[in-house]
């Protein structure tokens, strides 16, 4: 080996250990920021928990144009009767149509109320979707003032206030005037705005990509 490419091994071999010791550095320095970073998120994440002390029952509504609405409502019911909670749930659309979540949770214990007439837009008949959704809706005052139902699910209620089969006024004072640890889970698009500032928690689902409008049917076990 000559002398020049001596020299040369010697100052690669003499680098390494330095750069090793920065590559160390680096990768310390790193962790720190990490920790210093995750630190300051527990310490907000804390500060809220220690403000949130107040317990009464909440009302969520989970609105959009999105699929999930009635799913993400179903596995709160679902939630609730696995801490051994009593839940009704009242159904103002699918009317009769095969449900998978209704399957498993009347075998649970959970009540359901199912309006008659199913979707609106099969019926075409105002007059008789008013009454079937007045029929659900008295079920659902009766457990919205029954202090032993500790969560109960409107679902797809928004459409019978869109379309003008219920008063919203009828409907704000029923949930206005329930127990207060009820909790109540109202699903539906297009919530109206007394319902929305009178909740505690709202969700808007909003689509992306839906497989029906690709011409992919709804199937059991996925969609219902």
């Amino acid at each position: 080996m000559t002398d020049k490419n001596s020299n040369k091994a010697d100052q690669v071999a003499a680098a390494q250990p330095a750069t090793q010791s920065e590559k160390a550095r680096s990768e310390a320095a790193k962790a720190e920021r990490h920790k210093a970073r995750q630190q300051r998120i527990k310490e907000g994440v804390d500060a809220k928990i220690a403000r949130a002390q107040e317990e009464k029952g909440i009302l969520l509504v989970l609105t959009g144009n999105g699929k999930g609405k009635s799913t993400s409502g179903f596995g709160t019911v679902v939630r609730a009767v696995g801490h051994g909670k009593k839940a009704a749930v009242v159904q103002f659309i699918k009317g009769n149509w095969d449900c998978g979540e209704r399957t498993l949770l009347e075998g649970a214990g959970v009540e359901f109320h199912v309006m008659g007439t199913g979707f609106t837009w099969e019926t075409q008949d105002r007059e008789k979707d008013t009454a079937a959704a007045l029929q659900a809706w008295e079920a659902a005052e009766k457990l919205l003032k029954d202090e032993t139902i500790d969560l109960v699910m409107l679902d797809e209620l928004t459409y019978m206030v869109s379309y003008h089969y219920l008063e919203v006024e009828r409907v704000i004072a029923a949930l206005k005037n329930r127990p207060p640890m009820q909790h109540v889970i109202v699903t539906g698009r297009a919530c109206h705005r007394a319902i929305i500032e009178l909740a505690d928690t709202v969700s808007e689902v909003q689509p992306v990509k839906h497989a029906f409008e690709a011409g992919i049917k709804a199937q059991p076990g996925f969609d219902y």
